[in-house]
Parts: structure tokens; sequence; C-alpha cells
């Protein structure tokens, strides 16, 4: 007899990101696995949200609880009509040697949350894990969004009813507080011979949909612009406008005052303003400090 290794090749290494949706919209996305080894392969693609052991494991403690920092739940937000957010086509089948089978991975969400994730297994022979993948995606009630830096929130989901502030009250301007918080670390490297300014980078995004058609087009800005410039920060746009389906990369960048103090922690806060269907405010705390090369 001769034994011969499965072997796998997938186009997806670890994350599949299905980026940002209007919710309780879809969008699909694909990727494709060879089998390289020399027999038909028999596969099974499993989801941690649908595993039978879920429930129990669901009975530990969250991490931001047990001091961990990582956020490592693998399984994120769920839809609340009980739905996989996730699904995958096909789930099973066989793959013929050399050959390739394409999957296609389905995300929709029907609530707003931007921390919707799963874990993808592919099970050879109802056995061996062959490759995994993990699943993310945000889903957002209005067409825009804003990514980077460190949320200062926690990932998971709370099953109190909440009162959103109006559509009608966020016209008006009634939405004073900030939907979201976001920190911004900049460290500046001192001691370098041609030292270079601390550089990180905020992404704001419009939602292609085809929702909200009076708005093609979402604004952003940033007020506290003379207080962020006195403190040695630079940003690259403090204002503009962003067409539906495009991210702006808005680069921010720090350079030590003549009477900053090392000693000092550093600490300014700004709001970003999102003017698109309704008006968004996030706050940016933009953090600084001083490390030795």
């Amino acid at each position: 007899g001769r034994g011969v290794m499965p072997s796998i090749v997938c186009s997806v290494e670890e994350v599949l990101n299905m980026g940002y949706v209007i919710a309780r919209e879809k969008v699909t996305s694909t990727f494709k696995i060879q089998n390289t080894s020399t027999l038909t392969l028999q596969y099974s693609i499993q989801l941690d949200s649908l595993s039978s052991t879920r429930d129990k494991d669901q009975q530990r403690l969250p991490s931001f609880i047990t001091s961990s920092l990582q956020r490592t739940e693998f399984v994120g937000t769920q839809n609340y009509n009980g739905l996989s957010v996730f699904s995958i086509f096909p789930m099973e089948g066989e793959i013929v040697a050399g050959e390739s089978q394409d999957f296609i991975v389905t995300f929709s969400p029907d609530h707003e949350s931007l921390y919707y994730s799963d874990h993808l297994k592919v099970v050879l022979f109802g056995k061996k894990i062959a490759h995994v993948i993990h699943l993310k995606g945000a889903a957002r009630d209005h067409p825009m969004f804003v990514e980077g830096g460190i949320p200062l929130d926690v990932p998971i989901e709370s099953l109190a009813v909440t009162s959103p502030v109006s559509p009608q009250k966020a016209l008006k301007g009634e939405l004073q507080e900030p939907v979201k918080s976001l920190l911004l670390i900049l460290e500046y490297i001192e001691g370098e011979s041609s030292p270079v300014p601390a550089m990180t980078e905020l992404k704001v995004g419009a939602i292609q949909t085809t929702q909200f058609a009076s708005k093609k087009h979402m604004e952003f800005s940033f007020d506290s612009l003379p207080l962020l410039r006195q403190k040695g920060f630079t940003i690259d746009s403090v204002k503009g406008a962003i067409e539906r389906g495009q991210v702006k990369r808005i680069s921010v960048s720090w350079v030590p005052p003549a009477d900053f103090h090392a000693d000092d922690p550093l600490l300014v806060t700004a709001l970003l303003t999102l003017k698109g269907d309704i008006t968004e405010s996030y706050r940016i705390l933009f953090m600084a400090k001083v490390v030795s090369a």
C-alpha cells in the first residue's frame, strides 16, 4: 500500500474581511481551494457560530472582564433573526485531484454592529482541519464610517434595548453625543540621526448602497485645528467630500513642539463630523509621546 497526505491551497490565508455594508443588505465574496494532492478530497465547511458547543462556550467570561486585552472571540455579533450572518456555498462536496472549488461567502447582517465575526474551518474526510479563515464584517444603518486607531468601546453587544437618536433629530443638529471614540497613539522616536514625524492614519468611508439616493456623497471635517497645530499635530485632510463606495485615508503626523516636556502626557481631543443622510460626530483622542531609539 501507499500512504498519501491530503493537501490543499486556499486563496485566503487567514482573514476574509467583508468590509462595511448597510444593515439588512448583503454582500458576497469568493475564495478558492485547490486540491494539490493526488487523491479526491471529501470536504465540509464548518462555522463556529453553528457549533453544537457554542452555548457552552458562551458561558465563559468575556475577555474584557478577565483582563485580557486581546480580542480573542472569533464568534462575534450575530443576527437577531437567528440566521447566520455569514453563509457559505457549497458547504460540502468533493474536489478531484489537481482541481479547484470556488466558495461563495455571503454577509447579510440584520442590524448595525462593527463586530460581526465568525470562524470558518475546512475539514477533510470529517476529521482533519486543513484550513481556518477568520470572517469579519461590519454593518451600519447609515452609509458612512470611520476606522483607525484603538476603538474605546466593548466588542460585546448588550441585550438591553436602547433608544437611538431619531434621524429627524440628527438632521436638526440635535445629535450631541459622539457615536464612537477612537484613540490615536503617535510615538516620536528621539535620538535618531534624521528624526521623522510620528505617523498614523484614519479611514473615512462612504458605503456603496442603493438606499439614501438623495445623498450622492458624504462630507467630513475636523474641529479644534488651532489647538492641534499648537501641540504639533498635522492632519493632511481636515475636510472634504467622499463619493459612494470610496474610502479616504487621512494621514496624521506629530512632531514635539518647542515647549513639549517628555514627562508630561500629551492628549488632545477633537471632533470629526460626518454629514451624509444624517450628521454624526466621532471623538478622536490624539495621544503623543516621545520614545528613545
